[in-house]
């Protein structure tokens, strides 16, 4: 008993002996540096500053090598008695340039860039609060690297590489978020995650199915949000932030709060944010096409066109939003960490413009509602970290989450009574269990394990709105449930600091059992049953000749398993067409191999520069069909050509992505990106079209100045022109949505816009941000998207933080 007691009060003297806080600053202006990160060499002991600058560093004693980064500083490497020399106050002289960073999302653990050999671009949380982004899809185009399309303003569907919806993957705090009704077409689920909770973002471009398995073909997409932080101190650790803004555009009213409360051992962090849109309002100068010279009301039983009173402003655009999350932490010791969130987000109805703005044969609006539903996204998720060292693991992360999605889509026909409301709901459920061991000390191995299904249950409901009489409609998708079982491995070994080789590899099997109701339509079956599998792989190389260059190449498999959208649904894809169930589907898959080169000239310029191709082998696309023979059947009152998703053609895409930053000791910089792809697919008759999903050529630039107290920048954005001729063909069937050229085909013409961002630190605790966006009123449309930019566009917003 003598000897428990002694051991209990000889820990705790040690704990109380070695838990040392250390306070970073920035070396000019002695503010407190929030998110620097502070490694040990291999990753494994690895702490971050909260907005005071400070971080327990006690489990570094005796490491002789510390690798201290923040992004916009010089990276020191320090021992711990150098850090304990210096009563543990450090400060970080600002740097111009870097060739490495920390990031997370490749193989979901905490790496240097310099060991990855794919390309990735980090978001980081001062570019969010100086860009402003009103969406989570907004926030991605901050990158200059990604391209975003929109059919409403609710919404947001990026192209990576061109490739889009359901051929990218979400991940938020290391969870999929892509569901099995994810579809080919434009989705808006990106705008459930919240910006202001957001704490860093990463695009990983390329196929990254060895760790993310089925969709990761054109990239992934990785958001971490706010984490629970710790006290350093004897008293609570309590820290927040409040923000408010407007914007002109469309009337925006925005607020948000989050608070952090941290002990030794518990934290917890709340987050809520509402937004309010008003209708959007698009610029002067551009194509009357794009006008809203009139709109749709129900007025005494009768839908009316009625004259728009500002043509400019796009009726009905405006929604509600609000987003919550609570997170709590619980670190028992050095070698546990446990983390549970709570997210829900939901959105008011919202218009699909694009759909307002379809006429019929006479000129009139086809529609006389065509809406989304409230889009809901509620998820729960558990995350243990063990970091004890074992023979099997040296780090260990478990994530088990559970995600319950809703959306649905309202429609009715200008002045006719039957309304349509299809109601999809899904519940996910995943867990992956990922490990690390260092084998040697040139050798590391990544491997994991994960389980995935989804439950889909779809509804039909046809109302008439006139008698008030409801009945069971046709659902858009049958009652599913997919699963996804995947095991993978990645070896990294390092040959010397100058070189690495990285190989992976995968095995998923993906299960899809759905039941059809034959009420409404006549399918030549009741049930589809897929059970099938999958093998990708990835080989890649970093080569870093000098510390100025970096050199590397990846060559990847990735694929994509037919979900419950691809195989089931049954819905109008344009006028005159419905697509309908098709049982027979296989996995597509694509073959891909990159080349990356970075170099640092001095200490000013950094130039990087990345080719591509993939190749897309039986890819699951749109084709005629025909359903018990016929080649056309009738659907919502109309007699529509039959199609049906098939595994019927090869696709390929090929591009450059190219950037370079400037930056002076004075504080001036300028950063550009220019991003060409070009893709083809085959159509059903042999021939070749452009791929509806690579983007045209795109790219902003930005010319700035910034100090420890304002950041102010311009920056101009632009897109190439399509023309008719280089419009894919599923998009040469909406003209409603393009301009008209002289030779009156619809195309989408080239743009750009002109804008100016700053943020001052008013106080210690008060920051500004304003901003004019599109100062020349530019009206414009990005391709193929069925809503207009914003116009001329004044934001303002204030941030307080305690």
């Amino acid at each position: 008993m003598l000897k428990q007691l002694l051991g209990i009060l000889f820990f705790g003297f040690t704990t109380i002996t070695f838990s040392q806080t250390i306070t970073i600053k920035d070396k000019e202006s002695g503010d407190p540096l929030e998110s620097v990160t502070l490694a040990s060499e291999d990753k494994k002991v690895y702490v971050v500053t909260n907005n005071k600058g400070q971080a327990d560093v006690s489990d570094f004693v005796g490491f002789n090598k510390i690798i201290i980064q923040s992004f916009g500083y010089e990276t020191q490497m320090v021992s711990y008695n150098q850090l304990e020399l210096a009563s543990f106050q450090l400060s970080l002289a600002p740097s111009l340039l870097a060739m490495d960073e920390i990031i997370v999302s490749a193989n979901r653990w905490k790496q240097h860039t310099r060991d990855i050999p794919v390309k990735i671009t980090s978001i980081s949380k001062k570019d969010i609060q100086l860009q402003n982004p009103q969406t989570a899809a907004d926030l991605l185009t901050v990158s200059g690297k990604v391209f975003m399309q929109k059919s409403q303003q609710g919404g947001g569907s990026p192209m990576i590489r061109g490739f889009a919806t359901n051929r990218l993957l979400y991940a938020i705090d290391g969870v999929r978020m892509n569901t099995a009704i994810f579809r080919g077409g434009n989705i808006q689920n990106v705008i459930s995650l919240d910006p202001f909770a957001i704490e860093k973002s990463e695009v990983l471009f390329g196929p990254s199915s060895v760790i993310y398995g089925s969709d990761a073909i054109g990239g992934v997409m990785s958001f971490q949000t706010l984490t629970p932080q710790f006290t350093t101190e004897e008293k609570p650790f309590v820290t927040g932030s409040a923000f408010t803004r407007y914007s002109s555009a469309n009337n925006e009213k925005t607020g948000h709060f989050d608070v952090n409360v941290g002990w030794k051992k518990w934290a917890s962090v709340t987050s809520i944010s509402s937004n309010d849109f008003g209708d959007l309002k698009m610029g002067s100068h551009g194509p009357d096409e794009y006008l809203r010279p009139f709109y749709v009301q129900r007025q005494n039983g009768v839908d009316v066109v009625v004259t728009n009173d500002d043509p400019l402003v796009q009726k009905p655009t405006a929604y509600f939003q609000i987003n919550l999350m609570q997170k709590v932490r619980f670190a028992p010791n050095e070698k546990w960490d446990f983390q549970y969130g709570f997210h829900f987000s939901e959105t008011s109805s919202y218009s699909r413009y694009d759909r307002h703005i379809r006429y019929n044969s006479s000129g009139l609006p086809r529609y006389g509602e065509f809406d989304y539903g409230p889009q809901k996204w509620i998820m729960n998720n558990l995350s243990i970290s063990n970091m004890q060292a074992t023979k099997m693991y040296d780090e260990l992360s478990i994530r088990m989450a559970h995600q319950f999605f809703e959306e649905s889509r309202i429609s009715r026909n200008m002045n006719n009574p039957n309304r349509a409301t299809r109601i999809e709901k899904v519940n996910a459920i995943s867990v992956n269990a990922d490990f690390t061991k260092k084998t040697s000390a040139k050798n590391a191995v990544f491997y994991g394990v994960e389980f995935v299904t989804n439950d889909v249950n779809s509804e039909g409901i046809d109302e008439n709105i006139v008698t008030g009489i409801s009945q069971t409609g046709p659902a858009r998708y049958p009652q599913a449930k997919w699963n996804s079982y995947g095991i993978y491995i990645n070896d990294q070994y390092k040959f010397s600091e100058k070189m690495l080789l990285q190989a992976g590899l995968r095995y998923n099997q993906f299960v899809l059992n759905a039941e059809f109701d034959t009420t409404f339509y006549p399918f030549p079956f009741t049930e589809a049953k897929i059970n099938d599998g999958a093998l990708t792989g990835s080989l890649g190389l970093v080569y870093r000749p000098t510390a100025k260059w970096v050199i590397s190449s990846n060559v990847a498999t990735a694929f994509r398993s037919p979900n419950v959208d691809d195989l089931g649904k049954v819905f109008d894809s344009e006028p005159g067409s419905v697509v309908v169930p098709n049982p027979d589907l296989k996995a597509e898959y694509a073959y891909n191999v990159d080349l990356n080169v970075a170099k640092l000239f001095g200490k000013n310029v950094k130039v990087d520069v990345s080719a591509y191709y993939t190749l897309l082998e039986n890819a699951m696309v749109r084709r005629d069909f025909t359903l018990n023979g016929a080649t056309e059947i009738l659907y919502d009152g109309e007699l529509s050509n039959v199609q049906a998703i098939q595994n019927a053609a090869n696709a390929k895409v090929y591009g450059i992505q190219a950037g370079i930053e400037v930056k002076s000791a004075s504080g001036f910089y300028f950063h550009g990106d220019l991003n060409f792809q070009k893709g083809e697919e085959e159509l059903d008759n042999g021939e070749k079209s452009p791929s509806r999903h690579a983007a045209p050529f795109f790219g902003i630039g930005r010319l700035g100045y910034a100090n420890s107290k304002l950041d102010l920048q311009l920056n101009a954005q632009f897109s190439d022109e399509v023309s008719y001729d280089n419009l894919a063909e599923e998009e040469k069937g909406k003209p409603e949505i393009y301009a008209i050229d002289s030779n009156g085909n619809p195309y989408s013409p080239s743009w750009y816009t002109l804008n100016l961002k700053s943020m001052y630190k008013l106080t210690e605790n008060f920051t500004v941000t304003a901003g004019l966006e599109n100062i020349t009123d530019q009206r414009y449309r990005p391709y193929s998207s069925g809503i207009v930019a914003p116009g001329k566009n004044f934001i303002l917003a204030l941030r307080a933080k305690f």
